[in-house]
């Protein structure tokens, strides 16, 4: 119990302890004294005042109190006020176990956008603690075992009588000699120095499910930090990093990209093959395509973490223009504009209708 505790926890303890020590109830030798110890702790704890006299000065009304100093002059510290509620007068709790549960891991794994989007399995090579292969988590080297504390003969702790304010008090504290294991090893493994794992690298293949984006976490029950002296293995979380495609832009469980169109192709139209992560695919040019404009391939997105089905594929057209002409073709574009009425060509400025800068205005709104 902490320094902390409510007054609630400590009036809850108190009632539980006042019905085991009671003289009606409980006729042992020194249960009369203990219940009177509780009683007058109790008294003490519950008043705000009080508590934060012992605390401060260890003394009742920060005066020597006749047991040679109160709590801090015999060595009866605020801690051990609480042990007679959680402790002393209630009974041990028994040895404490050498066995715990290993730490849970966590490892960054990069994966290309195409795996994202149809999924993989990878190979990893995971750095974690592993049951020691000399001892099996046993901690003991092999032939020995561990022995029985001699000091708290395997209970884990140990009494002593404490003369402070309250009278002669039993507290309970873990035993020194074992830690409060109840046991000790007297010839502890080599290989592990006791600890029952060591540290070692293995591999792994992890199942990455379609749809991961960066952030995603993958849990890998078992599969963390061995715990001490055998306990369980806690749990190893993959956290996946996409890696930024050449092509393709993700957006949601969409895909983008751009293709880049002569500008006679855009002006006659064409059909050009591209290259998608399902293979190629035929876009169609049509006559007279402007920069800006999307041809949209359904489901050739990424699939769906959760659910069925994936997103589309968006195609931005990018209609290029010549820079460099020899005379011939700029003869021949000269000719063009002569036919288009465009020699004199005047631009024209406006909010316009369709193209990258009226999308824009689109989504921006009144913004």
């Amino acid at each position: 119990m902490s320094r902390d505790a409510t007054g609630e926890e400590i009036k809850k303890a108190y009632r539980k302890l006042a019905r085991k020590l009671h003289p009606d109830v409980n006729t042992a030798p020194g249960a009369g004294d203990e219940f009177k110890a509780v009683t007058h702790a109790y008294e003490v704890l519950s008043d705000p005042q009080k508590r934060r006299v012992y605390d401060t000065t260890g003394q009742e009304n920060g005066t020597d109190n006749g047991f040679g100093g109160g709590f801090s002059g015999q060595g009866f510290g605020f801690q051990d006020i609480f042990d007679t509620f959680f402790g002393g007068a209630g009974g041990g709790r028994g040895p404490a176990s050498r066995t715990r549960r290993g730490q849970d891991a966590l490892i960054n794994v990069r994966i290309d956008l195409k795996d994202a989007v149809f999924g993989t399995n990878k190979k990893i090579d995971v750095e974690t603690a592993v049951v020691c292969p000399t001892c099996d988590g046993s901690c003991c080297q092999p032939g020995t075992s561990p022995r029985t504390c001699d000091i708290c003969h395997g209970s884990g702790q140990v009494q002593r009588a404490v003369r402070s304010i309250l009278g002669q008090v039993m507290t309970t504290a873990p035993c020194g000699s074992c830690q409060g294991f109840g046991t000790v090893i007297p010839d502890p493994c080599h290989e592990c120095a006791g600890e029952g794992r060591v540290r070692s690298r293995r591999t792994l293949t992890i199942k990455v499910p379609a749809g991961v984006a960066t952030g995603t976490r993958i849990q890998l029950s078992g599969q963390g930090e061995a715990g001490t002296a055998g306990g369980p293995q806690g749990d190893l979380y993959v956290e996946i990093r996409v890696n930024a495609d050449p092509v393709f832009v993700r957006d949601g469980d969409d895909l983008h990209a751009t293709l880049t169109v002569p500008m006679t192709a855009a002006a006659l139209g064409t059909v050009i093959s591209m290259d998608t992560f399902d293979g190629a695919r035929d876009i169609n040019i049509k006559p007279g395509t402007q920069s800006g404009e999307i041809t949209t391939l359904k489901g050739l997105g990424v699939t769906h973490l959760r659910g069925y089905g994936r997103g589309d594929l968006l195609v931005h057209i990018q209609v290029e223009t010549p820079q460099k002409l020899d005379a011939d073709q700029e003869e021949l574009l000269r000719q063009l504009a002569a036919l288009r009425g465009e020699e004199f060509a005047e631009g024209r400025v406006g909010s316009g209708s369709t193209g990258v800068f009226a999308k824009l205005r689109d989504r921006l709104g009144n913004h």
